[in-house]
This record gives C-alpha cells, structure tokens and sequence, in this order.
C-alpha cells in the first residue's frame, strides 16, 4: 500500500526544543529503516489482514506497479524474518478478591532486506 520512514521516538522535551525528528536507523548495519503497509489477501481474519514489514535500506524502497486495472501491487520479501513477542497490553490485575484477567496476545515483528515485483511464470507453449 505505501512505503514511509520509521521515525525515531521523540520526548515531549525534544519536541518542545524543537529538535528535529530523525530516522530510525538499523541497529544492525546502520541502514535507514523504512516501514512498508501490506495488505494480505489470503489472511484468515480481517484484523490479520494488513501488516507492516520493515526494510533496511540506504533509500526508500519503491513497490512495484499495480496490477493494470486494479491496485494490487503483489510483492516478494527478500530475506523475510519473523520475530514473535508478547503483547501484555490488554494485561490488567484483577479488583481485590479476583482473579487477573489477562488478555495478552502473540505480536509478531516482520522485518525483510529488501522487496520485488512477483514475476507471474508463463506457461509452457504447445508442441
């Protein structure tokens, strides 16, 4: 759907000094960080259907043309990996004499090196 930077948090005293705003750069090879929006059509529930993937890159990755007549625009992540990781929020302790509640989830981080176009095979021609 679009390709934006990942911006670095910024404090309240940050932006009231206004310093500005910088990129997120890879903690690993000290690429800049770009943050691109999926939509995946084959996912079982609608709340799974749009995911963020993050791509260390020197520039901003460009998706590719859309499908002619719609706005599908079919990608392949190069070097996709999956990082899971608890998310507590919905975590809160239970009123005196109750039992917690917690409604934690798994969350799951997608990172890839890069992004291409989805090549369609052609089909083998008639002898």
């Amino acid at each position: 759907m679009g390709v934006e930077p990942v911006l670095k948090f910024q404090s309240a005293d940050e932006r009231a000094k206004g310093l500005p705003v910088e990129q997120e750069k890879d903690k690993e090879n000290g690429l800049l960080v770009w943050s691109v929006l999926v939509i995946d059509q084959a996912a079982e529930r609608k709340t799974d259907a749009v995911v963020t993937v993050k791509i260390a890159a020197p520039h901003q990755p460009v998706p590719p043309e859309a499908i002619p007549g719609t706005d599908v625009r079919p990608v392949l992540f190069e070097g996709l990996t999956v990082t899971p990781w608890i998310d507590d929020k919905g975590c809160r302790p239970g009123a005196a004499g109750e039992r917690h509640r917690c409604r934690a989830k798994l969350g799951y981080s997608l990172r890839a090196t890069g992004m291409k176009p989805v090549v369609a095979k052609s089909a083998p021609k008639a002898a």
